[in-house]
């Protein structure tokens, strides 16, 4: 088995076409998950729902977290090296932005 700090071209690549998606999908699901399956349930069980999408979307995004990690930090540096900064940025404000508008909602209930 070969050590994470050793990966070529071919798997820095391969880490970020998997992480990315994995990790980008489910942070942009979070925030209408919440909203309209426990804040303001819209469907019959939306609960019961909530119960299995959200724990899934939280093992996906960090399968794809640690991808991109992975890929981000690896040397030489290429563009996938790049990419996987820019895809962690993108993270970054899909958090934040996710965050403001719970805490807006929690402010207003």
């Amino acid at each position: 088995m070969r050590s994470i700090g050793n990966l070529d071209a071919k798997e820095r690549e391969r880490a970020f076409l998997i992480g990315a998606p994995l990790a980008v999908v489910p942070a942009l699901c979070v925030l209408p998950a919440i909203v309209f399956l426990i804040i303001v349930p819209r469907v019959a069980h939306a609960r019961m729902i909530a119960l299995l999408v959200l724990p899934a979307g939280a093992l996906l995004g960090s399968f794809g977290l640690w991808k991109l990690a992975i890929g981000a930090v690896q040397k030489p540096w290429g563009i996938f090296n790049v990419l996987s900064v820019g895809a962690l940025l993108v993270l970054l404000v899909i958090a934040s932005y996710t965050g403001l508008f719970l805490a807006l909602i929690t402010v207003r209930l």
